[in-house]
């Protein structure tokens, strides 16, 4: 059994509950500007944490990511932090993608056109992986914003439905969807976002025994 902690869009925040465990997923919006006082620090601050595996995508708010995505993994790499960018890794018998691509949202870091262009993405997630870490939602789970309107990616929802072997699939980025939702295969999905809308670390940290 492993224990995985997930979280997102944490925004700055460092000091609200993180429970322990074996892997910790922080799927983006470490930041709010992404610079590189904001991203050092950062993963200063998930380096520091207990869990004896941390992993870690971008998110549309960490432009150093985009900008200069050899430091933001050299960043990482220093402070003990595995980073994903359209990536993956195995730990403790879990293989595990990454990717901080989302459609496109106000000229944030890491937008892409939906359809064929984000899809291009999507293609690169091997079929056998377990654990999918991305940014953004797949279209209609955990997706919608305050009006009800549901905001997800179709091609990704598209690719998620075609991963036999998923077990989970982390994600933030719409704070006011958190929470979790398992679909009629048993594929565990999760909103990990931290902040509600208005930036504050009120919502819970998920764990997830594999």
């Amino acid at each position: 059994m492993v224990k995985i902690v997930a979280i997102s869009d944490t925004h700055t925040h460092e000091n609200f509950p993180i429970p322990d465990g074996d892997i910790l997923l922080h799927s983006g919006d470490i930041s709010y500007r992404g610079t590189f006082a904001e991203m050092n620090r950062a993963m200063r601050w998930l380096g520091s944490l207990p869990h004896k595996h941390k992993v870690f995508i971008c998110g549309n708010h960490d432009w150093l990511g985009e900008t200069d995505p050899l430091l933001m993994k050299e960043l990482a790499e220093e402070n003990g932090v595995i980073y994903l960018d359209d990536s993956g890794v195995d730990l403790m018998g879990l293989k595990i993608w990454g990717s901080p691509v989302q459609p496109e949202f106000c000229a944030w870091a890491f937008n892409r056109k939906r359809g064929a262009e984000i899809a291009r993405h999507w293609a690169k997630i091997p079929d056998d992986i377990q654990v999918l870490i991305t940014h953004g939602p797949p279209m209609g789970i955990l997706d919608k914003l305050e009006d009800g309107m549901a905001v997800g990616c179709e091609e990704l929802r598209k690719r998620v439905d075609q991963l036999q072997s998923l077990r989970l699939h982390s994600f933030g980025h719409i704070h006011c969807a958190a929470g979790e939702y398992t679909d009629l295969k048993g594929k565990l999905f999760v909103n990990a976002a931290v902040c509600t809308e208005e930036y504050q670390p009120l919502q819970k940290a998920h764990i997830i025994n594999l």
